[in-house]
């Protein structure tokens, strides 16, 4: 018996999600109790205290992004580094040819 492939889960995952979604109308009602959750594990990581809680979600929202950043960085440089390699292998088969009979 053969796997479905992982990028065709992935991909009927991700119909499925988009449907969920559509079917959505309160999308805010939807996901309010994920937002009461994370709310709470900061609050309990501050012992209770709200201003803590605060500067600790803060501090998550704000790693997120340095990651985000981060990541779209690395992805510029290696785009970069292939645009440089594509007209290198462009020079290089479109350059003088050594080899063969000298003119």
């Amino acid at each position: 018996m053969s796997q479905t492939p992982a990028s065709e889960l992935r991909m009927a995952r991700s119909i499925a999600a988009h449907e969920s979604w559509a079917k959505t109308e309160d999308r805010s009602a939807r996901t309010a109790p994920a937002r009461r959750a994370l709310d709470q594990k900061f609050l309990e990581q501050a012992g209770g205290d709200p201003v803590r809680a605060e500067h600790l979600r803060k501090a998550h929202f704000q790693r997120l992004a340095l990651k985000s950043a981060q990541a779209r960085r690395r992805a510029k440089e290696a785009l970069s580094d292939a645009q440089a390699a594509e007209e290198e292998l462009s020079s290089l088969a479109t350059g003088p040819h050594y080899g063969g009979d000298a003119a």
